[in-house]
């Protein structure tokens, strides 16, 4: 057993002052030394941290205990250490960025846990659709599964013209961890499609619970993992170095910061040419040192924990005991 542990979670639950929430949410996770990325917002609380497990327990128990919170199902994988460099509390719009006129405490598509959605999946009157960004699926997807070329769940809009002529099949909607599909869902019920359903706690969910069959390639993850593997039945590789054209599944962060994209490059190309999509990359006279893992935090020397954290009377916190 690893001595970490990577808690993946969201809930669409009000929240009556997301400011002050945050300050003590901030503070909860400066206790348990938890680093990772949270946005608290007035529809619910979305969140990705990782810690020690007795931490990350502790966490999971205050969550729960919270009214406001006791439905949250928390995703949880093992890993070696921190999977983050630094710790953000965010106040925000929404707690997935989609700009879509629906509200999923009101309406959303039917859920489906993992292992009706694995029993569900093949049936010939079923679509499986995609809400994720282009780079996410294009290291990794369920097989013959829609994707839309659209870099963020805002453009979902731009793109249902693609699906118009499925509306008279079942709509199977993933992601990676649920919490796109709860709006996504809703605006397609309000476009007129009849049969929607998602795949409740996404593909991480899915992989832990029910084997992970039939999604091809790896899952993109918003830490310093970049990918992980889900399917433990069938696995395959779907995805071809950027630089070499083989088949591969280790996305990285482009070495030139001016750049930055998500790249899937295989281990031989990224050390060649260090960690860059191109020869322009390489360069650039800012590029960052390759260290084989192709993920580049912003973590500096003078990086605290309390940064970003400042209680109500504008004064700058102490470490907290």
């Amino acid at each position: 057993m690893k001595p970490y542990r990577v808690l993946l979670y969201y809930i669409y639950s009000p929240i009556e002052n997301p400011a002050q929430y945050r300050e003590e949410h901030h503070l909860l996770c400066l206790r348990l030394n938890l680093l990772g990325r949270v946005i608290v917002a007035s529809e619910g609380l979305n969140g990705t941290v990782s810690g020690l497990t007795a931490d990350c327990e502790a966490y999971m128990a205050t969550l729960h205990a919270d009214p406001r919170f006791a439905s949250i199902e928390f995703k949880v994988d093992e890993t070696e250490g921190h999977t983050f460099q630094k710790l953000h509390v965010r106040v925000k719009d929404e707690i997935v960025h989609s700009d879509l006129p629906v509200d999923p405490l009101r309406q959303t598509g039917i859920h489906l846990e993992p292992e009706q959605f694995r029993q569900f999946k093949n049936d010939p009157d079923v679509v499986l659709v995609d809400m994720r960004s282009n780079y996410e699926h294009a290291v990794g997807r369920f097989k013959n599964a829609v994707t839309f070329d659209m870099e963020n769940l805002r453009d979902l809009p731009d793109h249902i013209h693609e699906i118009d002529h499925l509306k008279d099949k079942k709509i199977i909607t993933y992601c990676t961890g649920g919490i796109k599909c709860e709006k996504a869902s809703a605006y397609l019920l309000s476009q007129g499609f009849e049969n929607v359903y998602q795949l409740h706690g996404g593909i991480i969910k899915y992989g832990i619970e029910a084997g992970g069959d039939d999604f091809d390639g790896q899952c993109y993850v918003f830490d310093n993992r970049v990918t992980v593997e889900v399917n433990h039945v069938n696995p395959t590789i779907v995805s071809t170095c950027f630089r070499c054209g083989t088949p591969a599944s280790r996305m990285i962060n482009c070495a030139s910061p001016l750049c930055n994209n998500h790249v899937v490059i295989c281990e031989g190309c990224g050390h060649a040419h260090g960690g860059t999509c191109t020869d322009a990359c390489k360069q650039d006279p800012d590029i960052r040192p390759y260290d084989g893992t192709g993920y580049y935090g912003k973590f500096t020397q003078s990086y605290s924990p309390l940064q970003g954290y400042k209680s109500r009377s504008g004064q700058r916190a102490t470490a907290p005991k």
